[in-house]
């Protein structure tokens, strides 16, 4: 019996949910599901074990899914170019080129190598505060890019990294094939590669010493919760609907936590009574807010499960969080 780590099995599951509902493809969902096990036969009983009928599950036998695809379905990402961002429907979405502001991919040491993050400021050289933004398990995409710039808005230096800069960036990737690459790289590396990126904007000097913040959303919520746990120089965190660190960990959060909720996504804010019950058995200054109506991801514009009036509001109040602790 294969055994599933906790992103392996959240991203296998959300995939599944995906697929259930419409939004995925049966030969997407089995592509993702196999470059995450890394064969067919894994791939197989991963999704026996989420809850794949027999019928849904692929004969072990076939064929690992080769890189080839076309190319309307690679990643595609990169700097944004200017412009309205690509199926943004947010009346928050800032496009790039917005005047008042400045964005660079910058590059930094991290482990031996150089990664790289797409950096959005206000213009000018006074030091403010700064956030670090977690993607999906889509990699840096162009609406992660547009969060950057909807902090830089607000004040901060925002920093979202490409956690896949080792493997030669998101854009370059089969989009298939990103969830697996993030897997396989581990979420101590993702957290590594951000205690990275907080010494690079504690070197800025358009960065207020001190005052770091971090957000991330799905995959990258989960990364938020973990980099909680390990990074006592965060001065704040807001994880979007993404799974809870190991609870035993939680004592050792030293920013003050908020935690971001959708009431129809049962997968994650299930679980979130039992991360809300070892916070509150601590001194950790916490918040854990369940948005009604809404499904996972309703903050995502460019998704079919964007909700303007809840994703407005979970928004306003990140930016109310961190203005009130970073």
């Amino acid at each position: 019996m294969i055994q599933l780590g906790k992103f392996e099995r959240y991203l296998i599951e959300e995939f599944f949910d995906d697929y259930r509902a419409g939004a995925m493809s049966h030969r997407s969902f089995t592509r993702r599901v196999a470059f995450i096990m890394g064969s067919m036969t894994a791939a197989s009983s991963a999704m026996l074990l989420v809850g794949c009928t027999p019928e849904e599950v692929p004969s072990s036998g076939d064929p690992m899914p080769g890189p080839g695809i076309p190319s309307s379905s690679t990643a595609g990402t990169g700097t944004a170019s200017a412009g309205a961002v690509p199926g943004a429907k947010s009346p928050l979405s800032v496009p790039e080129g917005a005047a008042g502001l400045t964005t660079a991919t910058v590059r930094f040491p991290a482990d031996g190598t150089d990664i790289s993050g797409y950096l959005a400021r206000p213009e000018g050289s006074e030091a403010g505060p700064a956030v670090l933004v977690c993607h999906e398990n889509r990699g840096l995409t162009p609406h992660i890019q547009d969060v950057a710039r909807r902090f830089a808005k607000a004040g901060y230096a925002a920093l979202a990294l490409d956690l896949l800069s080792r493997e030669g960036g998101t854009a370059g990737l089969d989009i298939d094939a990103v969830s697996g690459a993030l897997t396989r790289a581990g979420a101590q590396r993702h957290v590594a590669d951000f205690a990275a990126a907080f010494d690079y904007l504690q070197a800025q000097d358009f960065v207020d010493t001190g005052r770091i913040a971090m957000n991330g959303y799905c995959f990258g919520g989960g990364i938020t919760w973990q980099a909680a746990v390990e990074l006592p120089g965060l001065k704040a965190t807001a994880a979007f609907y993404g799974p809870a660190p190991d609870l035993n960990k939680v004592p050792a959060i030293k920013a003050a936590a908020f935690g971001v909720y959708a009431e129809l996504d049962q997968r994650i804010t299930g679980q979130m009574p039992a991360l809300r019950d070892a916070l509150d058995a601590t001194t950790v200054t916490h918040q854990l807010t369940v948005y009604p109506g809404v499904d996972h991801a309703f903050h995502n514009d460019t998704s079919d499960r964007y909700n303007e009036t809840q994703a407005t509001a979970a928004w306003n109040d990140t930016l109310a969080w961190f203005g009130q602790h970073v």
